[in-house]
């Protein structure tokens, strides 16, 4: 099994469009109260992989495994790795996950680390398509997010109604609308094209 290229680039477009939604979306919106404090230290790694393929994507998220749980948390807490090029339909990249499940197992890190999804196209189970609750993981472009499963433990240990973030995440994006959630995707591609 052979890495495709990664690319950790900052100015890269995809990786500024991906940034530019966690600002906007992910920490904006406060859909996930947690992450503001490793963005804002610079915590969270933004990595480009050109996989055209599955098992190219494979290769590069076990490389991306062993490298955060190799890190210190106070220089990389999370990965976001983004990869445009493959698993573009939704229903394959869920698939994919369970290979995702499966390298976490194979490299002894449950428990450790865990997988989070994140695609243009998510859609929870008994949901319509065009739902715009699916919004609240839906990302500019498919996405694999690492989290240490210690970060998930003090952030439940600050925020006991954890449960909660699910109900109140369907509220604001329901409050937001479709037509907020594509206002809000365009400012995410303007931030790239005016940055």
């Amino acid at each position: 099994m052979s890495a495709a290229m990664l690319s950790d680039a900052p100015n890269h477009p995809v990786l500024a469009e991906t940034r530019a939604w966690v600002d906007r979306a992910v920490i904006g919106l406060n859909l996930c109260p947690f992450a503001k404090g490793p963005q804002v230290k610079g915590q969270v790694r933004y990595v480009l992989s050109d996989a055209h393929d599955t098992e190219a994507l494979l290769a590069d998220l076990v490389t991306e495994l062993q490298r955060l749980v190799a890190t210190p948390i106070d220089q990389t807490e999370t990965t976001l790795l983004v990869h445009p090029q493959v698993l573009d339909d939704f229903i394959d990249y869920n698939h994919f996950l369970e290979l995702a499940d499966h390298a976490v197992a194979a490299l002894d890190l449950d428990g450790v680390i865990q997988v989070a999804s994140f695609h243009p196209q998510y859609q929870f189970a008994g949901t319509a398509a065009n739902d715009v609750t699916n919004a609240t993981n839906r990302s500019p472009y498919p996405t694999l997010h690492l989290i240490r499963e210690d970060s998930i433990d003090r952030a439940v240990a600050a925020f006991p109604e954890a449960e909660a973030i699910y109900e109140v995440n369907i509220t604001t994006m329901e409050r937001l609308g479709a037509d907020g959630w594509a206002a809000l995707q365009q400012q995410c591609r303007d931030d790239v094209a005016s940055g």
